[in-house]
């Protein structure tokens, strides 16, 4: 079954606030993650699984608390793209990609460094972005995705621990 692609404007907003120390990026919300209005909202993918190993806490559960968890720990989430055409969930199938205008949340808050998760992030966040912020850091990590099965849940906390210290371990 081949599933046809569509579409998409990025539906969330960005979570961040004025404390927000490292800006992390995914691609574009999977169907899931639109329709529950949250970031990562597909319940087999590990992100939030992986923040809450890094910070040894419970894994944040909802759009209120993660988001919170997120706040309290200086991080802050959005995506490379505002809109492009995508078949479901998959990256490689995107094109006609329109990059979202991180000034929004890089001019609001003191971003030390983006962290992108996953090659198509890393690799349209280069494209895009990183010449309009040369000076700014960028970490280049997995995708957390199920669809990433190469990495066991431990494999990818011990990728994501530069993150932690990125955000000044709050």
């Amino acid at each position: 079954m081949t599933i046809e692609s569509a579409h998409i404007v990025h539906p969330l907003e960005p979570v961040f606030d004025g404390a927000s120390r490292v800006l992390v990026l995914g691609t574009m919300p999977s169907p899931k993650s639109r329709e529950v209005g949250f970031y990562y909202g597909h319940p087999q993918n590990r992100f939030w699984r992986v923040l809450a190993a890094l910070w040894d806490a419970p894994v944040p559960q909802g759009t209120d608390e993660r988001a919170a968890f997120c706040r309290e720990r200086h991080l802050a989430l959005w995506d490379v793209l505002a809109s492009c055409d995508i078949a479901g969930a998959s990256d490689a199938s995107i094109r006609n990609a329109r990059p979202n205008d991180l000034a929004q949340v890089l001019d609001a808050a003191p971003i030390a460094a983006v962290v992108t998760t996953g090659a198509k992030a890393a690799e349209l966040y280069r494209r895009y972005d990183a010449p309009r912020w040369p000076a700014l850091a960028h970490l280049a990590l997995p995708s957390t995705s199920a669809a990433n099965a190469r990495m066991g849940l431990a494999e990818l906390v011990a990728a994501y621990e530069p993150l932690r210290a990125l955000a000044g371990d709050a």
